[in-house]
């Protein structure tokens, strides 16, 4: 096992994935000579060549045509979005040709994309800096979407979406580039857990909370600050929010009686409104009360200095839990 932040592991990840199979081609915005804005493709110039590591036109939408056109030719290609908000662009190549394409050829085109996309807040990044994006790509039927929150996914997980034949958007939490964590360098991938799968990160009899990205530590944080008051929380990472693991999170809410979802997004239309609804036709006979959400408010992304009260904290996930165990809280909700 090493010791790595989560940016190295990507750079591992990707490395590892060039090495294998020299079909696969990273494109960018000043991700050659530069090494990228995070430093995340930082080296691979050097051992694998501008053919292969290649520096685009500040233009998201040429920067994903080109790679479609790739992919229809047998390569392998993994675009990095510079920034979140500045997938926009690319959108309509994302939603209207890499999402349908291997549809609409009825199987004959594959589509092995991965779009690496730096997400979220958290930094004080300037506008257009810091957004969470994903519940467009969740709605868009033909994408698999991911996102990490460790080390040890961010190198095996990206393996996992570069080797996938389907379009893969892989969501990386920016405030979580440089926490650290163990790394298994020698780990076969093909033996790893699917990316498709999620994973429960602490066990629990009380509350399941389900989160995912860079949230995941805040929810951890959340179940060992209710553990002092003698409640038991199961946190649960998604991994994946399309497809969403369903079965892992039905067991859990059927052992709990009580669910609470938490992410940085916006509530409305968002994958935990999604995941609510999903686990309430599920599991209805089962719950205690009723679901939770803990999100971002439902406005832009706000400046820098205001992002802290934007981003689900601790206070808010444990008042959601006193609700689902009808305990006193101190946070009013919107009552319908």
């Amino acid at each position: 096992m090493t010791q790595l932040t989560m940016g190295k592991a990507l750079t591992a990840g990707l490395h590892r994935a060039m090495t294998d199979d020299d079909r696969l081609i990273v494109m960018g915005e000043d991700i050659g000579r530069l090494g990228g804005v995070f430093r995340i493709t930082d080296g691979l110039l050097g051992e694998f060549g501008p053919k292969r590591v290649i520096d685009t036109p500040l233009a998201e939408s040429g920067i994903v045509g080109t790679a479609v056109g790739l992919a229809m030719r047998g390569f392998r290609p993994v675009v990095e979005i510079q920034f979140d908000g500045f997938v926009y662009p690319a959108f309509d190549q994302i939603v209207c040709q890499v999402a349908k394409l291997h549809y609409r050829t009825r199987g004959r085109v594959k589509m092995p994309l991965t779009i690496r996309i730096p997400w979220a807040g958290g930094v004080g990044a300037a506008e257009h800096h810091s957004e969470s994006p994903e519940a467009y790509f969740v709605h868009t039927a033909g994408l698999r979407v991911v996102a990490v929150s460790n080390p040890q996914d961010a190198y095996t997980v990206l393996q996992q979406a570069i080797a996938c034949d389907d379009p893969v958007v892989f969501f990386e939490p920016k405030r979580l580039y440089h926490s650290k964590g163990e790394v298994d360098l020698d780990a076969d991938v093909a033996d790893a857990a699917p990316m498709g799968l999620a994973r429960v990160v602490r066990d629990g009899t009380d509350v399941t909370i389900v989160t995912y990205g860079a949230q995941v530590a805040t929810a951890m944080d959340a179940a060992v600050a209710a553990e002092d008051e003698g409640i038991s929380i199961e946190v649960i990472d998604l991994r994946s929010l399309s497809p969403v693991d369903y079965r892992t999170v039905g067991a859990s809410v059927r052992k709990t009686g009580r669910l609470v979802v938490t992410h940085e997004a916006g509530g409305e239309a968002g994958v935990g409104a999604e995941i609510v609804a999903s686990v309430t036709e599920q599991c209805f006979h089962y719950l205690e009360a009723p679901p939770q959400r803990v999100t971002g408010h439902d406005i832009p992304y706000p400046p820098a200095k205001l992002e802290k009260h934007h981003i689900p904290d601790l206070d808010r996930i444990l008042d959601a839990v006193d609700r689902v165990l009808d305990r006193p809280h101190s946070l009013t909700g919107v009552e319908l």
